[in-house]
C-alpha cells in the first residue's frame, strides 16, 4: 500500500490528507509538533478573548481520524532523507512513498536586541496563545504591552489585549496602517478605528530594542523616535516567512519557502509542498509566489489531492480574494485594488466613504476600458460568487455599481447604502446611474 506522509497538520495538510482518502486507500499519515489534533488557526483570539475554548477550534471529533484511517504522529521533523524516502524525527524514522510537506510559517524576526527575552512572543501558533495566556492573564499582571508590526495578527493581538483592559501600544514602522495594501481612504479609516478603541497608535515609528530586566524579562522598548516605554508584553507581529529552515540541508530547492511548480511539485521527484512554506517560482497572475493565506491552502490541498490519486492537475487558484476584521469593521476584497505604492499605471479608483459610520468601498477599474478589476469594502458584507462571476465575465464598473445590490449579502434589515454610493459616482463622473432592483435569478442564475 503506497504511503503518504504529510509533515504539518494545518488546513493544507489536513486538506490533502481528507481529500486523497476520499479519493484513494492510502496509507496517510500527519505529523506535526504544534497540536494533536487540526485546529482553527484563525480561531486562537477568539479563546484568547473567552469566546470558546480551545477544543471548540478543532472542527473534527478525535474519534474522526482513527475512522478515516490518517494515522497522526506527534513529533518534529529534523530532517528529510530524500535518498532513502524518510524523514527523520528525534528518536524514529518514517518511510514514505509520496511526501507532502507543509509546514506553514513562523513569525518574523530581524534581529531586534532582546527579541528572545521573556515576554516577547507571536501570535501564530497554539503554543504562541498558552504563552500569552502566561505573559498576559490581566492587566494587573500585564500593565501595558506593546505590539510590533501593523498587519492583521498585530491588529488581533491588539484587540485581543483590549478585552482583558490590558493598555496596548501600536507601533507601525509605515505612514498609514497597513498602506502597503490599502488604499489611502481605507487606510485612514483603520487608524481611527485602532484610537478609537482606545490603542496608543505610533504611526511611522520602529522598534530599536526590547530592554530586560533582572530576570532576563521585557521590561521596556526604545524607538527610533527616542522614546522609551515600559512595557511587560512585546507582541513581534511583523509578518510571517515560511517554515522550512529544516530543509536547507535536504536537497529540495528552496527560496524564501519551498519551491514548486505549478502542479505543487519540488525539485525531488514525489515530493510535494503546498500551503504557506510553498513558493511559486513565479506567482500566478498578479498573486505573491508565496500566499499565506487560509483559503489557498485548502485549495492547494484540494489539488494536490488528484494529482496524488492519479489525475495530474495544475494548481489554478482563480481570482483573488481575502477577508478579514479590524476590530469590529469586516474587511472583504475581491479581484485587485491595490495599494498608492502598488497601484497599476492603468489602474483607478472610485472611492466612496458613509459620512458618520466606519463603512466604505472602494472600486478599481481600468481607467480606458472601465473594466472592473475588483473591489474593497468595510462593514458592508458581499457575495464571492457574484464578484467572481462579474470578474470572470469582465464587467465595468458602472454595469458593477448598477447592480451591486445583487452582491450585498447583508440581512434583510441591514440599512443599504447603493443608492449614496451611485450618487457619488454620479456626482464625480456626471453620469447618470441607477441602482437595479436585487434580483435572487440573476444572483442564482435561475433561468
Amino acid at each position: 500500500m503506497e504511503h503518504i506522509v504529510i509533515i504539518g497538520n494545518g488546513i493544507a495538510g489536513v486538506t490533502a490528507a481528507r481529500h486523497i482518502r476520499k479519493l484513494s486507500d492510502k496509507k496517510i499519515t500527519i505529523i506535526s509538533a504544534e497540536s494533536e489534533y487540526f485546529f482553527s488557526r484563525t480561531a486562537l483570539m477568539y479563546v484568547y478573548m473567552g469566546h470558546m475554548k480551545f477544543e471548540h477550534t478543532q472542527p473534527y471529533e478525535n474519534w474522526f481520524w482513527k475512522k478515516n484511517r490518517i494515522d497522526l504522529v506527534n513529533g518534529y521533523v529534523n530532517n528529510v532523507d530524500h535518498a532513502n524516502k524518510k524523514v527523520d524525527l528525534e528518536n524514529s524514522s518514517i518511510s514514505y512513498d509520496k511526501l507532502i510537506i507543509a509546514t506553514g510559517s513562523k513569525p518574523n524576526k530581524f534581529g531586534w536586541p532582546g527579541q528572545d527575552l521573556k515576554g516577547v512572543q507571536g501570535l501564530y501558533s497554539k503554543q504562541d496563545l498558552e504563552q500569552l495566556q502566561k505573559n498576559a492573564p490581566d492587566n494587573k499582571t500585564c500593565k501595558r504591552a506593546v505590539i510590533v508590526g501593523g498587519g492583521l495578527i498585530g491588529i488581533e493581538m491588539a484587540e485581543m489585549l483590549r478585552t482583558r483592559k490590558i493598555p496596548v501600544t501600536f507601533l507601525v514602522r509605515e505612514t498609514s496602517f497597513w498602506n502597503g495594501v490599502l488604499p489611502k481612504g481605507e487606510s485612514e479609516l483603520i487608524n481611527e478605528h485602532i484610537i478609537d478603541h482606545h490603542i496608543d497608535l505610533r504611526l511611522n515609528t520602529n522598534l530599536v530594542e526590547i530592554i530586560a530586566d533582572e530576570n532576563g524579562r521585557a521590561k521596556a522598548i526604545t524607538t527610533d523616535k527616542g522614546e522609551t516605554i515600559e512595557c511587560t508584553v512585546v507582541g513581534l507581529t511583523a509578518g510571517v516567512s515560511p517554515n522550512v529552515d529544516f530543509l536547507k540541508e535536504s536537497g529540495i530547492e528552496l527560496g524564501r519557502g519551498v519551491k514548486v511548480n505549478r502542479y505543487l511539485e519540488t525539485n525531488i521527484k514525489d515530493i510535494y509542498a503546498i500551503g504557506d512554506c510553498a513558493e511559486q517560482h513565479k506567482g500566478i497572475g498578479n498573486r505573491r509566489p508565496i500566499e499565506a493565506v487560509w483559503y489557498t491552502g485548502r485549495m492547494m490541498g484540494e489539488t494536490l489531492a488528484q494529482t496524488i490519486c492519479g489525475n495530474r492537475i495544475e494548481y489554478k487558484p482563480g481570482h483573488w480574494f481575502n477577508s478579514a476584521k479590524f476590530l469590529d469593521v469586516e474587511y472583504q476584497t475581491y479581484g485587485w485594488v491595490f495599494s498608492k505604492r502598488n497601484k497599476q499605471d492603468y489602474e483607478a479608483h472610485f472611492h466612496w466613504r458613509h459620512a458618520t459610520e466606519n463603512i466604505c468601498i472602494t472600486v478599481a477599474y481600468h481607467k480606458d476600458t472601465k473594466e472592473f478589476l475588483g473591489i474593497n469594502t468595510f462593514g458592508i458584507r458581499m457575495r464571492h460568487e457574484v464578484f467572481n462571476k462579474w470578474l470572470t465575465q469582465k464587467k465595468d464598473i458602472e454595469f458593477v455599481l448598477q447592480y451591486l445590490k445583487d452582491a450585498n449579502f447583508d440581512p434583510e434589515f441591514y440599512k443599504q447604502y447603493e443608492a449614496e454610493i451611485i450618487a457619488k459616482y454620479n456626482a464625480e463622473f456626471n453620469s447618470n446611474l441607477s441602482a437595479k432592483k436585487k434580483s435572487l435569478k440573476r444572483i442564482f442564475n435561475i433561468a
